[in-house]
């Protein structure tokens, strides 16, 4: 349910999406997976972008039906693997390049993939054919991209990670919208940066750290020019069932366009209540974003006398936002998460976002209520 600033009607999706799966054995080292999703909506009173229902908030979770993954793995080693065809990505927290798993449509692409490991040095190649996004086939990209992930490993408190992106993105010459050819030009762009990590113990409690640095220039088809970055600090310390993590992140922003992360898991960013949608399904504005968050989790234990509320686990987190350039305040905004299992197959999720923004030339106040029932065989 969505409840936004400017806009008279109350958006609610009610959607169901079945997913079925099949993988085969182990054959002389090559397995196959095949799998679709479906996605319906039973109540239709929002805006999906594909339906029509302008009047609504949008919820970008469209009724479609589609292949999700088809692929053939090769394992020739224990450490190298080629994967071939319609499958998930994921590389580090998601920032660039991952799955965009909160929506009912996953993110996949049609891509060769190849991972290997040499001693402490972790590799990873990609060549992307396809981007099969978040709102089904009509919006999905053509792709010439390359992707390139190197990790090394000092030791646990200490790991570098080195990613170089060149996303080159276009649409079908019969796509029903121009405005999706503009979208996929201006997501093509290269971005490269490095990433050092790691944690260690300090006496009863663990502690993680994430510093990271990322540069961003036009590519492909993308008529802009720019030259953007964006940085990352984070550091987290668990205690028992807590973690208090405290993290800030700027994205620039030149007042014409602003840092875009086009293959991202954008809603686990700058808040759940995805404000700064823009082209591409990138959060993003055009004099940058300066994120300063908090987050504490509470990962509990099933209790004797609530066996049907498994291992839940509380997450709450608070966002201060502003421009990066001219640093004009945006607003604030509260997240706040709640995840158990009810049985071994059931697991229930609520979800709640409320954005407070702190002038009229902000994006709109908005709050967004989710409950969520996943069930796997």
């Amino acid at each position: 349910q969505v409840d936004q600033l400017g806009i008279a009607n109350t958006a609610e999706a009610l959607t169901w999406r079945n997913r079925f799966g099949l993988q085969s054995g182990d054959f002389h080292n090559f397995k196959a997976l095949i799998e679709v999703d479906n996605v319906n909506d039973l109540s239709d009173k929002y805006n999906s972008t594909l339906n029509g229902n302008t009047a609504y908030p949008t919820v970008l979770d469209p009724k479609v039906t589609e292949i999700n993954r088809a692929q053939i793995t090769w394992t020739p080693t224990e450490t190298t693997t080629l994967t071939l065809g319609r499958q998930r990505i994921i590389l580090d927290d998601a920032r660039f390049v991952g799955n965009v798993g909160w929506r009912q449509d996953e993110q996949t692409y049609d891509a060769v993939r190849l991972d290997t490991t040499l001693w402490r040095v972790k590799l990873t190649g990609a060549y992307l054919g396809r981007v099969n996004r978040v709102v089904g086939d009509a919006k999905d990209w053509y792709s010439n991209s390359y992707l390139l992930n190197a990790s090394y490993s000092v030791s646990e408190a200490l790991k570098f990670t080195a990613f170089d992106y060149a996303l080159r993105f276009s649409t079908a010459a019969t796509t029903p919208l121009p405005a999706d050819q503009t979208n996929a030009a201006a997501s093509s762009v290269s971005i490269n940066g490095l990433r050092a990590y790691g944690s260690d113990w300090v006496s009863s409690f663990k502690l993680n750290y994430v510093l990271q640095y990322s540069s961003e220039k036009p590519n492909g088809l993308n008529p802009a020019v720019f030259d953007l970055h964006e940085s990352m600090i984070e550091g987290s310390a668990t205690w028992d069932i807590y973690t208090l993590k405290l993290n800030y992140e700027a994205l620039e922003g030149n007042g014409t366009v602003g840092f875009v992360t086009p293959l991202g898991t954008v809603h686990a960013f700058e808040g759940f209540a995805d404000v700064f949608s823009a082209t591409g399904g990138n959060k993003t504005f055009i004099n940058g974003i300066d994120d300063f968050n908090t987050s504490l989790v509470i990962a509990g234990h099933t209790k004797p006398w609530a066996p049907w509320f498994m291992n839940p686990t509380l997450t709450v987190v608070y966002h201060s936002l502003k421009t990066d350039r001219l640093d004009q305040k945006i607003g604030k905004e509260w997240d706040a998460v709640l995840v158990a299992g009810i049985t071994k197959n059931l697991s229930l999720m609520l979800k709640y976002a409320d954005f407070d923004r702190d002038s009229i030339t902000m994006p709109a106040s908005r709050t967004k209520t989710w409950i969520m029932l996943n069930y796997k065989l």
